[in-house]
């Protein structure tokens, strides 16, 4: 078993990036996003770069302002933020009025949205009126894509976002293409109207296993076939192991990232915590993030006589957290509810050991006692004890950490899953052609 000393981290020694292939001329994406950008989804960004990196022309569209001030952006966030189009963009009745003109113009883009709306089944009053709205939006996404002789749509997640996606498609008769992640829309599939957004799409990229398992299950076996996996990743060479000379500190650092929700766990670590601590384990906690819950984690910190070992540290830029998890000796997640975890992802390729649970996908990227350890979740008294063995053995920390990379570097290496997912996006374009987007509306009203 090798210990932390006796790992180099050697970039030159980890496989290399494929070299980008270059699409087929001509072959255009448009992604419409919910926030862009945003820090809590850091992975849109790089995916977009990646694709423009491997030759596609990619446009990206959002409905909502980016979550910070333009200033307050890293300057690749900020020109990425110049060169979106904003749906909502603080001008409604500009917004009103280029969707009045627009349904003018396009009178059976209009009729088609309106149709597939009435068709969809189990909607209330209200609910129906919040779709009116989704295809004001659509039609401005349309008018947006017609201008930027834009032929393919493409929508990350299955909520609100693929439901202006879904109209966009239907109103204007445009292919569009899905990414699920999980778990919101798979625990919600009949709020969300899933399956009629999976019928629609051309086709699904989906995170993991677990997700196919669910769309398959949820679609006709005629369906499956448009379902691929296609991992999301972090680049390996941006996130290298603190230098083999490093201490372990005492306390112990555990970190845990991730917004203060009840999906999240974080009760559940704390109670962990409670349990280490009054077994004089030496142990400091930093919660990174933002959230709902945080007055009811601060408050059981402080009936637990916890203040001394958990720091909040409110949500931090990406930088921030990555140095944070860098500097951790354990990092823990504790959710119930998942996809696959970027944050995982980040620790297990600095050679952080990982303590998570056995939920969704989170067993496609660790395989406990081999990179990393998962319990049940909603178990704090497994939790505690995954986390004392990590803090009672340095040589296993050292191991699981040090094979957490290798994972990282195998199958979840940005870089090569861009290539994967460029081969996937051509494999399924073809080079922009004409399409009932382009036609004239003159020709519109008539068909």
């Amino acid at each position: 078993m090798e210990t932390l000393e006796q790992i180099t981290p050697d970039v030159c020694s980890e496989p290399a990036a494929a070299a980008p292939s270059a699409p087929q001329a001509g072959l255009a994406i448009a992604f419409l996003l919910s926030q862009y950008p945003a820090v809590s989804h850091t992975f849109l960004l790089h995916e977009v770069l990646g694709l423009r990196a491997r030759g596609f022309r990619v446009e990206t569209a959002s409905i909502n302002r980016p979550d910070r001030t333009l200033h307050r952006l890293p300057a690749q966030e900020a020109a990425e933020a110049g060169a979106t189009h904003y749906i909502k963009d603080g001008k409604p009745v500009r917004a009103l009025w280029l969707a009045f003109i627009t349904g003018l113009l396009r009178p059976s883009a209009v009729l088609r949205g309106l149709a597939a709306i009435i068709r969809l089944p189990n909607l209330t009053l209200r609910q129906r009126s919040r779709w009116l709205f989704y295809l004001i939006e659509a039609l401005l996404i349309g008018r947006w894509m017609r201008a930027r002789s834009l032929h393919h749509l493409h929508v990350h997640f299955g909520g609100a976002v693929a439901s202006v996606g879904y109209l966009t498609s239907i109103a204007w008769k445009i292919p569009f293409s899905l990414t699920i992640h999980g778990p919101e829309e798979l625990l919600n599939v009949d709020a969300y109207q899933l399956r009629d957004k999976l019928l629609q799409a051309s086709f699904v990229f989906c995170i993991s296993d677990f997700c196919r398992s669910q769309l398959c299950q949820l679609t006709p076996s005629s369906q499956w076939s448009k379902f691929s996996v296609i991992r999301l990743g972090v680049d390996p060479t941006r996130l290298t192991p603190p230098q083999p000379t490093r201490q372990a500190t005492s306390p112990l650092q555990v970190v845990c990232t991730g917004r203060l929700v009840a999906a999240k766990g974080h009760h559940i670590l704390l109670e962990a915590i409670k349990l280490l601590h009054d077994r004089g384990i030496p142990l400091h906690t930093t919660l990174i993030g933002d959230g709902p819950e945080r007055t009811s984690l601060e408050n059981f910190v402080r009936l637990r006589g916890l203040q001394k070992s958990v720091t909040f540290t409110s949500a931090l830029s990406h930088a921030e957290t990555l140095t944070h998890v860098r500097g951790a000796d354990i990092f823990v997640l504790a959710s119930f509810a998942e996809g696959i975890p970027v944050a995982l992802m980040e620790a297990m390729a600095f050679g952080v050991p990982c303590v998570s649970t056995t939920i969704a996908g989170i067993p496609e990227l660790i395989t406990t006692g081999q990179d990393g350890l998962l319990v049940p979740p909603a178990n704090a008294v497994a939790l505690a004890a995954a986390i004392e063995s990590l803090a009672r053995d340095s040589a296993l920390r050292a191991f699981l950490g040090h094979s957490a990379r290798g994972r990282i570097l195998s199958e979840y290496n940005l870089p090569l899953n861009h290539e994967l997912l460029a081969k996937s996006f051509q494999a399924r374009l073809t080079p922009c052609r004409p399409c009932s987007l382009s036609a004239s509306p003159a020709k519109e009203q008539t068909a």
